[in-house]
C-alpha cells in the first residue's frame, strides 16, 4: 500500500470517554473527505456496550439537529435493566426483603415518574420532599421489626423512615412544640406542601405491607396474583414508554405462568426464583431495535453481527477487556481440571473469531481504538493481544510502519495540539478560543465594577479577612472549591466530626429564651442534649448517651461563664445603626446583641470553639469579625466594650477612639477593593505567623498529618507552595497591610481570661 493509505487506523486514548470524543471527530472528518459515505455506512463495536451508552450519549448527543456536527447514531443491545428507570425500580421492589432501604434508595425510587405519580408526587416536590428527608434525620431501615429482620433489631427506630414519618407528622400537627413520648416534631413541615408528607408516609406503608408479603415462599400462580397487585400498588404509566414497559411486564409474567403451568409445577417458590425469571424474560434479545438504522450503529462485538459496513471501527480494545474472560458457575464441569474436551466452546477462541470477522467486514477502513494511557500519570498501557497480533501481521506481511498508523491523542479535548499548525483534527471550535484570544494579557483581569448602589457590610469584610484569596474567588469569578454536597446520607451517625460537634455546641449554648438560674444550667444542658438525641443527630444507643454526657460536662462551665456576664449587663440595648462612607464605597450595617448594665453598654457574644491556641496566644483568624465590629462602632461615633464567651476563655475587647477606628477601616475597605480587581498575595494564618516572628513555612505547606494553610484550593490554585509566595515580591509588605493592625489590636486591646480560673 502507498504511504499516504489510511484504510487502517489505530487510535490511543486515555479514557473510554475521550475514545468516543476522538471518534466524534474522526466520523466528521471521514464524511468531510468522502461525500458518498453516510452515517449509515458505519458500525462502531466494542466488548460491553454497557461501559460505552453514557459516554456515547454525552457526546454525539451534545449537537443540536441543526449542528452541522451532529451525527445520527443508534445503540443496540443495551439492556432494559440498565436504562429504563420503571425496571430499575421494579427489581429493587424484588428485592424488598433483603434492602436496607437506605435513604439514597428510596429517594432513587421517588425519581421515577410512574411510582412518584402512584403516591401523588411530581418532579417540583422532590427537592422539598429531599430537604425534609433530610432534615428529619432519615438514614436507613423502615422500622424496628425491618431492622430486626436484617440481624440488626438492636438499633431501635432512630433514624429509621417511620422515625422521620413521625417527625414531619407532628410537626405538622404542632409545629417546632415540645416533644409528644420520644417524637421531636420536625416543624419546616407546613402550608401548602404538608400533603408531601402524607405521600411519603403512605410510599412507606406500602413498603412495609409489601416487605411482609414478598417474604413468604408462594405457588407461581400465587406469585402471579401478587406481582400484578405489586405493580399496580407501586406504578401509574407517564408515558407511552412506560405503558410499554408495563405490557411487556405482564406478558413475560404470563409466560412464566403458562410455562409453569404447561410444567404441572404448584411447589412454593421464593422470591428470588421469581425475580430471575420474570426479569430475565425482559432481558431477552427482541426485534424492537433495528441494528441497522439510518445513523451510526454503537453494538456489542457478538456472532452474526460482522454483516458488511464501509467503516468498521472498534472501540475498547483493551488488554484484559479483549478478549473478554467468561465467567464460570460453581457447578460447571468443564471448568473442573481434566474435564475439558476437543471441540469445547471458548469464550476467548470465540472473541478471536469476532475478531476475524470485524475486520474482514470492513469495506473502506477499519478503525480501531484502545486506552493505552493511563488516565493519572500517562503510562503506557498494553492493547488487547488480539489488536498486537493484528499489527505484528500488518508489519510483518505488508512491512508497515504501524507507528505511523497510530495516533495518540492527548488527555483533554482542549488541548493545544489540536490548535497548531498541522495538529490534531478537532471540530470543537469553542475551544479554539482559549489558545487564540491575545487581547487580554495571561493573568490580568480588567477593573472589577460594582454593583450599582453597592453597599459594603461587615461580614463580606470578615470574609475577606479570613482569606483574602478565596473571597476573590467566589466574589469576583463565581467559584466555590469544595466538595460535591452528597445526596442522601445513608449511614447514621457513629462519631461527631470537629465541624458537626461545633454546630451542636452552638445549639446546646443558644440563648434564645429567659435566662436559666446557674444551679439549673446542668439540667437545662441535659435537657437540650436530649432534643438533640430525639432528633437523631446524635449516634444510637450507649455510644449517643455518652456523647450527650460529654458535650454536657464541657460546656457547663461555659454557660455558666455567660450567664454571670449576662447578669452584669442584664438589659437589652437598641441596634447601633453604622453608615459610613469610604469615597465611592458605602458601608452600612448594624452591630446587635448589645446590653446594658452597671459597666454600661457592651455587646456580648459566644461561640463553641476555642479562642486560645495551644501556645496560650489568640486565634486571630477565629477573631477578625470581632475586631471588625469594634472598629465599626467606634467609627459610627459609639465607641462600646466587646465580650466573647469561647469555650476557653472570656475575651474583653476595649472600646477603640474613632478617628483611629475610621482610618484602620478606611485601609481595609481600600485593601478589599483591590482584592476584586487582582488577588492579593497574601494567607492569612501565614501572614499572622510571619508577622509574629515564628516560622511561616509549616503553616502554609504543612507537615505529617497536619494539613497546612496551602491546602485551600484558592491558595494552591496560585501558590501550591509556600516558595511560591514567598517569591511574590509584595508577600511581607501585603501581610502587614492586611493582618499588622489585626495582630496590634489583639495585643493591646484584648484581654483573655481563662474559663477554668473563673470556676476556680
Amino acid at each position: 500500500p502507498e504511504d499516504t493509505d489510511r484504510s487502517i487506523e489505530f487510535v490511543v486514548a486515555h479514557s473510554a470517554q475521550r475514545e468516543v470524543e476522538i471518534l466524534h471527530d474522526n466520523l466528521l472528518t471521514f464524511f468531510a473527505a468522502d461525500p458518498t459515505l453516510r452515517p449509515r455506512d458505519v458500525v462502531v463495536m466494542v466488548p460491553d456496550i454497557d461501559t460505552f451508552s453514557a459516554a456515547i450519549h454525552a457526546v454525539f448527543d451534545q449537537h443540536r439537529r441543526s449542528d452541522p456536527r451532529y451525527i445520527p447514531f443508534e445503540i443496540g443491545d443495551v439492556r432494559d435493566r440498565s436504562v429504563n428507570p420503571l425496571l430499575g425500580a421494579l427489581e429493587w421492589l424484588l428485592r424488598l426483603p433483603q434492602q436496607r432501604c437506605r435513604q439514597s434508595e428510596v429517594r432513587d425510587l421517588l425519581d421515577v415518574p410512574a411510582l412518584a405519580a402512584r403516591f401523588g408526587l411530581d418532579e417540583d416536590d422532590l427537592p422539598t420532599l429531599g430537604a425534609w428527608i433530610e432534615g428529619a434525620s432519615v438514614r436507613w431501615g423502615l422500622d424496628r421489626e425491618h431492622r430486626a429482620g436484617l440481624g440488626l433489631g438492636a438499633a431501635g427506630e432512630q433514624n429509621a423512615w417511620i422515625f422521620g414519618i413521625r417527625r414531619m407528622l407532628l410537626g405538622y400537627a404542632s409545629g417546632s412544640g415540645t416533644a409528644f413520648g420520644d417524637i421531636e416534631p420536625y416543624g419546616e413541615v407546613g402550608g401548602l406542601d404538608a400533603a408531601l408528607a402524607g405521600s411519603l408516609a403512605q410510599l412507606v406503608e406500602a413498603l412495609l405491607a409489601w416487605r411482609t408479603t414478598l417474604i413468604d415462599a408462594r405457588s407461581p400462580a400465587d406469585w402471579g396474583v401478587q406481582a400484578r397487585a405489586l405493580l399496580a400498588a407501586f406504578f401509574v404509566p407517564q408515558s407511552e414508554e412506560d405503558r410499554l414497559t408495563l405490557s411487556q411486564l405482564d406478558a413475560a409474567l404470563q409466560g412464566w405462568l403458562e410455562t409453569c403451568a404447561d410444567a404441572g409445577y404448584e411447589e412454593p417458590v421464593p422470591l428470588a426464583v421469581l425475580r430471575e425469571a420474570w426479569l430475565g424474560a425482559m432481558a431477552e434479545p427482541t426485534l424492537n431495535h433495528q441494528f441497522v438504522s439510518g445513523g451510526v450503529t454503537f453494538c456489542t462485538l457478538m456472532p452474526m453481527r460482522a454483516v458488511p459496513f464501509r467503516v468498521v471501527c472498534l472501540l475498547g480494545m483493551n488488554d484484559g477487556d479483549f478478549p473478554r474472560r467468561a465467567s464460570q458457575s460453581d457447578f460447571d464441569l468443564l471448568a473442573l481440571p481434566g474435564m475439558a474436551r476437543p471441540g469445547d466452546r471458548s469464550r476467548r477462541d470465540d472473541d478471536r473469531y469476532l475478531m476475524l470477522e470485524a475486520v474482514l467486514a470492513a469495506r473502506d477502513k477499519l478503525y480501531v481504538s484502545w486506552v493505552g494511557r493511563n488516565v493519572r500519570d500517562n503510562s503506557e498501557q498494553p492493547p488487547s493481544v488480539l489488536v498486537s497480533q493484528l499489527r505484528d501481521y500488518l508489519a510483518a506481511g505488508w512491512q508497515l510502519d504501524v507507528h505511523t498508523l497510530t495516533t495518540e491523542h492527548p488527555l483533554q479535548p482542549f488541548s493545544r495540539r489540536y490548535f497548531e499548525r498541522a495538529g490534531l483534527p478537532t471540530y470543537a471550535g469553542e475551544w479554539r478560543v482559549a489558545h487564540t484570544d491575545r487581547d487580554v494579557e495571561e493573568g490580568a483581569l480588567p477593573p472589577y465594577e460594582l454593583e450599582p448602589n453597592f453597599t459594603l457590610r461587615l461580614n463580606e469584610l470578615a470574609e475577606f479577612l479570613r482569606q483574602p484569596v478565596r473571597h476573590f474567588f467566589r466574589r469576583r469569578l463565581g467559584v466555590m472549591f469544595g466538595e460535591t454536597a452528597q445526596v442522601g446520607e445513608d449511614e447514621e451517625p457513629f462519631a461527631l466530626d470537629a465541624l458537626e460537634r461545633y454546630f451542636l455546641e452552638d445549639e446546646l449554648l443558644d440563648d434564645a429564651g429567659e435566662p436559666e438560674p446557674l444551679d439549673e444550667v446542668r439540667a437545662r444542658l441535659a435537657d437540650r442534649a436530649q432534643k438533640l438525641a430525639r432528633e437523631g443527630v446524635l449516634p444510637i444507643g450507649l455510644v449517643g448517651r455518652r456523647w450527650e454526657e460529654q458535650l454536657v460536662q464541657e460546656l457547663v462551665p461555659v454557660r455558666s461563664a455567660w450567664l454571670e456576664l449576662g447578669a452584669q449587663f442584664s438589659e437589652p440595648a437598641p441596634k447601633l445603626s453604622v453608615s459610613l462612607d469610604f469615597g465611592s464605597i458605602r458601608m452600612d450595617d448594624w452591630i446587635d446583641k448589645l446590653r446594658a448594665g452597671q459597666g454600661g453598654v457592651a455587646w456580648l457574644a459566644q461561640s463553641s470553639s476555642k479562642a486560645l491556641a495551644a501556645g496560650g496566644g489568640i486565634r486571630l483568624d477565629k477573631l477578625a469579625w470581632a475586631w471588625l465590629r469594634q472598629l465599626a462602632a467606634a467609627a459610627a461615633g459609639s465607641p462600646v466594650t466587646g465580650y466573647l464567651v469561647a469555650r476557653d476563655a472570656i475575651l474583653r475587647m476595649d472600646a477603640l477612639d474613632p478617628a483611629y477606628a475610621r482610618a484602620t477601616l478606611n485601609n481595609l475597605v481600600t485593601l478589599w477593593r483591590r482584592n476584586l480587581d487582582t488577588p492579593l498575595p497574601v494567607a492569612c494564618n501565614t501572614a499572622l505567623a510571619l508577622l509574629s516572628g515564628d516560622p511561616a513555612a509549616p503553616v502554609y505547606d504543612g507537615g505529617h498529618d497536619v494539613r497546612g494553610e496551602g491546602s485551600d484550593l484558592c491558595l494552591a490554585r496560585l501558590w501550591p507552595e509556600y516558595a511560591d509566595l514567598k517569591a511574590v515580591e509584595d508577600w511581607p509588605a501585603m501581610a502587614a497591610a492586611v493582618y499588622q493592625p489585626l495582630l496590634d489590636w489583639s495585643q493591646t486591646q484584648v484581654h483573655a481570661q481563662l474559663i477554668v480560673e473563673l470556676q476556680a
